[in-house]
């Protein structure tokens, strides 16, 4: 797909990190870009910064994400492009005995399902209101439609202690790569999911500098956290590659997660 002003985008969680940096080089392109995020501060800010549009908008919710996709439309043009890099995490045991009185704990349920509905069913929904808008466009070259990258982790192939609901949910995201990208195969719509490692995001910014230090250190090589930038270009090589389809690719420096 070429990328210029004739093409409209859609980044969820396009307000920070990843996401920013995705649609900053999109942007840059000339592409004319939406972002759908809870931040808001933030994502006007982002939006402002690259002429384009914020929407607030939870990935949680139908009437939320449609009211973003109309906003979006009516702005922009129907979205050739998604890219899913709205998510989040948390950490805890499936089971476990407290230190102190020996109490028994397991995972609450609905911190299990809070993870799963944002970073799985949210990119899900995402993807089928986008798509369902892409089979409306006229075929560009080679009879495409559109084009959607999504966002998993390198944990959802070998997460750590306490990752079991990010794990899943993230392992959900790659496990449905594939089935989407040949549902939508027949009508021009490519599908490819990337798998980051330790990257300089907001979720680390409140690290301590020893931390940063060590989890830099973990990576094979080049021994760095990854860069958001380098996350937007394998993104955009995925969008403008017409052979890139149904993958899953990690971009972590090598690195293979330890248990802990």
């Amino acid at each position: 797909m070429k990328l210029d002003d004739s093409i409209a985008a859609v980044v969820t969680g396009g307000a920070s990190g990843l996401g920013a940096a995705t649609a900053r080089a999109l942007a840059a392109r000339g592409v004319k870009v939406a972002i759908f995020d809870l931040q808001k501060e933030k994502g006007e800010a982002v939006a402002a910064e690259i002429g384009g549009l914020f929407c607030e908008v939870n990935v949680t919710s139908d009437e939320s994400v449609d009211a973003g996709f109309a906003r979006a439309r009516a702005a922009h043009g129907q979205e050739r492009i998604l890219v899913n890099c709205a998510g989040t995490g948390n950490a805890v045991k499936t089971a476990s005995r407290s230190k102190e009185d020996g109490t028994i704990r397991h995972f609450p349920l609905e911190a299990f399902n809070w993870v799963i509905q944002i970073n799985l069913v949210g990119t899900f929904r995402c993807i089928a209101k986008s798509a369902a808008g892409m089979l409306t466009l006229d075929p560009l070259e080679d009879g495409e439609r559109g084009a959607i990258v999504n966002t998993a982790s390198v944990a959802a192939e070998d997460g750590q202690i306490g990752q079991a609901a990010y794990s899943a949910s993230k392992g959900g995201v790659v496990g449905m790569t594939l089935p989407i990208a040949r549902d939508l195969m027949g009508e021009g719509i490519r599908v490819n999911t990337i798998l980051p490692g330790i990257f300089d995001t907001p979720l680390l910014a409140a690290a301590p500098p020893n931390v940063k230090e060590a989890l830099a250190a973990s990576v094979p090589f080049p021994k760095r956290l990854g860069r958001p930038e380098e996350y937007a270009r394998l993104a955009l090589c995925m969008i403008e590659t017409g052979y890139f389809n149904g993958e899953d690719v990690r971009l972590d420096g090598g690195i293979r997660m330890a248990p802990r």
